[in-house]
């Protein structure tokens, strides 16, 4: 009863990237620019990012390839392995058949380096002198700093401060790949003085830390901005994860009925479910997928599809997500990488358009979940990731109780090891559930800005 690992080659990393657009029914609507509410063009986005990135986010075919360059890296760890779970089968009684995709692998433990790879590989290759980002647990700003190094370019990541005071090992991590990490909002942009001033004891969201990032990229000619999710780029370059599973799927001899991944801006996420989901509609096999996200910040669950600012401080375009209002700071809980207001723009079109499910979660049964497949698998998952072993318990135990035995894949995206504090407080029964009241979140959507579109 052994957990089984499907590995596959080197030779087998995927040569392109999956873009679901190309097979979607309907296209997602187009981001506009925040001052004429017209669909914002490429030349508008230069200022922020490099080029070929653009193109990517604006781009309808069905595959990119991938620079010969960024596979001979990704080779480190990639493919990353598909595990099944039998332990854990045996330990809840289930007749499902459990997978996980494990992403904990990468150099920076999380999925993240997927896309942060490419990100600096492209920005080099355009003569970018500098990086700036947010990040809200530090799996993003670890990764970028990682990459940064890779290719000698500096790297200044805006840490959301109650992670930044929760998780200081990230920002240990980050700097000892030469990353600067500052605590946000911060003394050093516009936009953070501004919060401070209203709130000086402000924990930091991650529209806030995006707003500090993106101001820094647009005030400076040499220096470009790079996300961690959200952007169809950075979604697409998630989609190595899908891509091998499916393959990994064929070695198994199975096919996923069931795919369950967490969400904060969606883009481990896109990366498992995606290349699935393209599947299905180009006519192939169906498959129930399930995004999974925090009730204390309750973006797909709760919030409006409209279109609305990706920052706090109104500076980034306008796309149309499900949404709780770029005002919108939610509890400092212990799940960083998902306290952002917004889900990205595909994530919520695909929701809209009737392919995925989502649900929350509290925080105690995160924690419990998380401990409940550390003891059976003996990874100790993120979390991020909890979220989606949460669901997929619930999904294992009704398996259980209609007698049913269905196949099951989760995104595992990355490991705990820099989460102690949170664990330690779960044992000690110190994590509190928080259901974010409806009336502050309509106080935050009532000021969604008026688009003729909506």
């Amino acid at each position: 009863m052994d957990t089984i690992k499907y590995l596959l080659p080197d030779s087998e990393i995927p040569k392109a990237w999956y873009n679901i657009v190309a097979d979607l029914p309907a296209p997602p609507p187009p981001p506009l620019h925040p001052g004429t509410g017209e669909p914002l063009t490429a030349a508008e986005l230069e200022p922020l990012f490099a080029k070929e990135l653009i193109a990517q986010e604006m781009s309808s075919e069905r595959e990119i390839e991938i620079p010969a360059e960024v596979r001979q890296i990704l080779a480190q760890w990639r493919p990353s392995p598909l595990y099944r779970a039998r332990r854990l089968e045996k330990a809840l009684g289930t007749p499902a058949r459990i997978y996980y995709k494990y992403e904990g692998t990468s150099p920076s433990g999380s999925h993240k380096f997927n896309t942060a790879l490419p990100q600096v590989y492209y920005n080099k290759a355009e003569g970018t002198k500098r990086i700036t980002t947010e990040t809200g647990a530090g799996q993003w700003g670890s990764a970028l700093s990682i990459a940064c190094s890779m290719f000698d370019i500096p790297c200044e990541v805006f840490m959301v401060k109650v992670s930044f005071s929760q998780k200081p090992y990230r920002k240990a991590l980050m700097e000892t790949f030469g990353g600067r990490c500052i605590a946000s909002p911060s003394m050093d942009t516009e936009a953070g003085r501004a919060i401070l001033a209203v709130d000086p004891e402000c924990p930091g969201s991650l529209g806030i830390a995006i707003s500090e990032a993106v101001e820094v990229a647009a005030k400076n000619p040499d220096t470009k901005y790079c996300l961690g999710s959200v952007l169809n780029h950075v979604l697409l370059h998630q989609t190595v994860i899908g891509l091998e599973s499916m393959r990994q799927f064929e070695l198994a001899d199975d096919y996923p009925d069931v795919i369950i991944g967490c969400t904060g801006g969606g883009s481990n996420f896109a990366g498992i479910a995606f290349p699935f989901m393209g599947e299905s509609l180009r006519g192939g096999r169906k498959a129930q997928i399930i995004a999974v996200e925090p009730s204390a910040c309750p973006s797909l669950t709760k919030g409006r599809y409209a279109y609305d600012f990706g920052d706090t401080g109104k500076l980034t375009p306008l796309v149309k997500m499900h949404t709780l209002g770029s005002s919108f700071i939610p509890p400092a809980i212990h799940t960083g990488g998902l306290r952002y207001h917004g889900m990205a723009p595909l994530v919520s079109h695909v929701q809209e358009l009737g392919l995925m499910e989502s649900r929350s979660v509290g925080q105690k049964d995160v924690f419990r979940a998380g401990v409940a497949f550390a003891k059976a698998e003996g990874i100790l998952p993120a979390p991020e990731a909890s979220h989606a072993i949460a669901a997929l318990l619930d999904e294992a135990i009704r398996c259980r109780e209609e007698g049913v035995s269905k196949s099951l894949l989760v995104n595992l995206c990355g490991h705990g090891h820099f989460d102690m504090t949170a664990y330690m407080k779960h044992a000690a029964g110190e994590i509190e559930d928080y259901d974010y009241p409806a009336g502050e979140i309509a106080m935050a959507l009532a000021g969604l800005p008026a688009v003729a579109t909506q």
